[in-house]
């Protein structure tokens, strides 16, 4: 007898079917999921730096490093060439101003001057030749003069009488005439005599002013040479510490060649290097912080350097209070330079988010901590710890602020262990 057989209405081809369109569609469902929805990427919480947006005070500052240095150094140079013959003081002492540090020899400054002093000398001895010999000139002048005064009053004399008596028809006019020619003679004679005189006292006077003149000349020369000659001997020209002597015995030195320097210990600057990025930005007065010993000292620019070497400039700061008594000469300094007045902002710690997000936006952390996602943010200043936050976070968010170098283009973190 023939059975019926029922057909099966799950058989394997159905299921096997079926199984791989729900396959199909789960695929597509998750693929447009992933792709159509925001990126994700879990993190772990520990290996990354969550910081809190706060607000507080901010200021602008550089970290640069300053070295400590005498507050003026003189510097000795070599004024006159010469041999050094003797070493009077070693390098690093403490000397006075005036103190003798080393004597030098030049054979032919001091025969330069030995040259002059004969030269002076002689000078000295034609002036007082001179001089007598304008006296031996006066006194015969004078002599003449007696003479020829003699000769006037009795030529005047004789003529007087001589015309009286001529007036009186005693004399002739013969013997009248010659006294009255003789007395003429007389007049004019006195008047020469008088001029010659005049003449000599003047010329006399104008050579012993020229040649004192020429004597002065000479004494100043004189005392330039023996000033040179005495700079033959280098000495301390203010009180302090002599440093860098580059200075030995038998050694030769050339005329403004350096000797070594003293520093001033009245007190200390501190000589700064910036990067010449900040010039436009530091001037006078402006200032800056350092710690030492565990307490913070102020310091104020006194001295820009405008010239700029291998990209960097120099500064001159002096401390505003009384600066510490333990630092030395070359120690360092790590400076905290005020850019900007002290101002109350939005600020952000500084990490590695910058280099990639340039700072346009940050990863913000949710309420309960579990995820992190992108936000658009505007950041200002900064300085070595914090940006200022000028807009897209509030005090009391928290953001991710260490490097996203890992995370792609990723919109969303989740934060799980």
């Amino acid at each position: 007898m023939d059975r019926k057989i029922e057909k099966k209405r799950w058989n394997q081809k159905r299921i096997l079917s079926i199984a791989g369109i729900t396959a199909l569609v789960l695929l597509i469902c998750a693929s447009w999921y992933f792709t159509s929805g925001k990126s994700r990427l879990n993190v772990d919480p520990e290996r990354i730096t969550i910081s809190e947006v706060k607000k507080g005070a901010f200021q602008e500052f550089i970290p640069v490093n300053g070295m400590i240095m005498p507050i003026t150094t003189i510097y000795l140079d070599a004024i006159e060439g010469g041999r050094i013959e003797e070493k009077l003081v070693e390098d690093g002492a403490f000397v006075k101003r005036g103190q003798p540090i080393l004597r030098l020899s030049n054979t032919d400054l001091e025969l330069s001057l030995a040259n002059q002093e004969t030269a002076v000398f002689d000078v000295l001895t034609q002036m007082q030749n001179t001089k007598n010999n304008a006296v031996q000139n006066t006194i015969q002048q004078l002599n003449h003069k007696a003479d020829v005064d003699n000769a006037f009053i009795e030529a005047e004399r004789l003529y007087k009488l001589n015309k009286h008596l001529y007036e009186e028809k005693v004399i002739g006019s013969q013997e009248f005439k010659a006294s009255e020619n003789n007395f003429t003679y007389q007049v004019n004679r006195k008047k020469l005599n008088e001029q010659t005189l005049q003449q000599d006292a003047i010329s006399n006077k104008q050579q012993i002013s020229q040649m004192g003149a020429s004597y002065a000349r000479m004494q100043n020369a004189l005392a330039l040479m023996r000033r040179k000659v005495g700079d033959l001997i280098v000495r301390a020209p203010v009180d302090g510490q002599l440093t860098s002597l580059d200075a030995e015995i038998g050694q030769s030195k050339n005329k403004g060649e350096r000797l070594g320097q003293i520093d001033v210990m009245s007190g200390y600057k501190v000589r700064v290097d910036i990067d010449e990025h900040y010039i436009s930005r530091v001037m006078i007065g402006q200032l800056g912080e350092a710690t030492l010993a565990g307490k913070t000292y102020k310091l104020r620019i006194k001295k820009v350097y405008t010239q700029v070497n291998n990209g960097r400039f120099q500064v001159d700061m002096e401390f505003v209070d009384t600066p510490p008594s333990d630092v030395r000469r070359g120690q360092t300094l790590q400076i905290r330079l005020s850019l900007s007045d002290e101002t109350q902002a939005v600020l952000v710690a500084k990490g590695g988010f910058f280099q990639q997000t340039g700072g346009n936006w940050i990863f913000k952390v949710n309420e309960n901590g579990t995820m992190a996602y992108k936000v658009d943010v505007q950041l200002g200043r900064q300085n070595p710890d914090y940006y200022e936050v000028l807009s897209g976070l509030q005090p009391g968010d928290k953001v991710v602020t260490s490097s996203y170098e890992n995370y792609g283009n990723m919109q969303e973190l989740v934060l799980k262990k």
